[in-house]
């Protein structure tokens, strides 16, 4: 679990926390008029948390002001329990009437649904429209959505039970595997994967792109008419690769990475998780370009998990700590 490894800092110029967010922002997405979505407070077995007995929250921020802040977007609808709402990785799909959808996966004590959300951007609220169970989503981690209710989600584990998870990962078995969820037809579409994490689709829809967390590999998927996938490359890395953005623009992926990632299970203050943001440019060529873009020894931001671009800015959440953001410098940072 690249349990040793240390990080050479390597800073950006113009980097500050953003305001409002001190329990993670475990996932985060960018719609094109620069609001982001932000998944907060996340409660993961094993993982230390900051505010432990508040529930998870969804944030919103506005890329286009001068002073970056975040505001909980409220959710609205019935029968809907916010209490234990505990939401981890998050897409958002747009449809041709530019109704914004926002599906999450959710860890409400200890299970695992899919919630289905529709922004209501003017009242700046969530109204939830449905709550997806199944048994092929039943330790769904990350999901990038095709439609409203159609999306691929990957399973970090095979087994739903937290002891038998547990095993998994120590004994590095490799069972876990990702699902292609629609309401007419759910299926395994990818598997053998130690520890199946983030998950995204290029901007053609094309292909798609599935993170290995323990094995430090991005794996490239085509998509087919069927919605099946068929496997085309694989990247490695030399860092555990968490959640995949990829930039509507260029088509480069932006990863959030754990360069020593046994810190993140066993949580010490005084020697906190370092993170690392990569960034990787012509995945489908031969010859890939991997770039170092941030890197921190935990002394600032500690466990990145996702980095995602907009009009040349950066931004950086954490499983369980703050969030970065950073004006880019072109050309940035070093070769990996």
């Amino acid at each position: 679990m690249n349990a040793f490894r240390e990080v050479t800092p390597m800073d950006l110029p113009n980097c500050h926390f953003i305001k409002g967010i001190n329990s993670g922002a475990e996932d985060l997405e960018i719609l094109p008029n620069g609001l982001v979505f932000i998944s907060a407070g996340l409660k993961y077995p094993g993982i230390h948390s900051f505010e432990p007995d508040k529930p998870g929250k969804i944030l919103l921020m506005d890329l286009n002001e001068d002073d970056l802040a975040v505001l909980e977007l409220n959710i609205t609808g019935y029968n809907f329990n916010l209490s234990s709402f505990n939401p981890h990785g998050i897409s958002t799909f747009t449809d041709k009437d530019n109704a914004v959808y926002l599906l999450v996966v959710n860890h409400p004590d200890i299970m695992v649904t899919v919630e289905l959300f529709k922004f209501q951007e003017r009242e700046k609220s969530l109204l939830h429209l449905k709550t997806i169970r199944h048994k092929l989503l039943s330790s769904a981690n990350d999901i990038v959505a095709v439609a409203p209710e159609h999306f691929y989600a990957t399973n970090d584990h095979y087994f739903a039970d937290t002891q038998l998870q547990s095993w998994e990962v120590y004994s590095g078995v490799a069972w876990s595997y990702a699902t292609y969820y629609s309401p007419e037809n759910v299926r395994v579409v990818a598997k053998g994967f130690d520890f199946a994490n983030g998950i995204n689709i290029s901007p053609d829809g094309k292909y798609v792109y599935i993170a290995e967390l323990l094995a430090h590999k991005i794996h490239v998927y085509e998509k087919q008419a069927n919605w099946t996938l068929t496997p085309v490359k694989s990247l490695d890395l030399d860092t555990l690769v968490d959640n995949i953005s990829v930039d509507p623009v260029t088509g480069d992926l932006w990863v959030g990475c754990h360069p020593n990632g046994m810190k993140i299970f066993s949580y010490d203050p005084d020697n906190p998780p370092a993170s690392e943001v990569i960034r990787i440019q012509n995945i489908l060529t031969e010859e890939p370009t991997v770039t170092v873009v941030y890197a921190d020894n935990g002394t600032m931001l500690q466990g990145s998990t996702v980095a995602s671009v907009y009009k040349g800015k950066l931004l950086v959440g954490t499983v369980f700590q703050k969030a970065l953001y950073c004006e880019l410098e072109q050309p940035s940072a070093q070769p990996h």
